[in-house]
């Protein structure tokens, strides 16, 4: 398959600071400076099915559990990569953008099933990068990965 023409343009917002709040405090936990070094590549999407993606992760490292308001309400488990290496393969006419609070993180979601799967932002290296779900990934065993936790709700 190849990625949907637009699939990687979704607009980031570039007149409020350019950084994930979450990232902005868990620099150097959860989002990797130096090369990924058990990256592999998942598919995964949401519930239905009308969004399907590649993504290249390292799980080997620990994924984010937070608390924020938004996150313990979805039970969102999250693993960090560069833009470059998620791509949208179908699904981008179903996409909705859902911004809260600061309004930095564009968190994507289907329009038909409801399940945010992804979400896109701005590294607090200044690079594009993406948050994944982990939970929506094919085939991965939540309970074998290591998490650490973080305290969104302070933030």
């Amino acid at each position: 398959m190849t990625p949907e023409p637009g699939a990687g343009d979704l607009p980031l917002q570039r007149g409020a600071p350019r950084r994930f709040v979450f990232l902005r405090h868990a620099t150097g936990r959860l989002w990797h400076h130096a090369p990924m070094t058990e990256l592999k590549t998942y598919t995964g999407g949401c519930h239905c099915g009308k969004v399907r993606y590649d993504v290249k992760a390292d799980l080997s490292a620990p994924v984010g559990v937070c608390n924020c308001s938004r996150c313990s309400k979805l039970g969102v488990v999250l693993a960090f990569t560069p833009a470059d290496q998620f791509t949208l393969k179908e699904g981008g006419d179903f996409l909705t953008d859902y911004q809260f609070n600061k309004k930095v993180i564009h968190h994507m979601f289907c329009s038909v099933c409801g399940i945010e799967s992804f979400a896109r932002g701005i590294g607090p290296d200044g690079k594009e990068m993406c948050a994944i779900n982990v939970r929506c990934l094919d085939d991965v065993d939540i309970d074998s990965l290591k998490t650490m936790k973080f305290d969104g709700k302070s933030v």
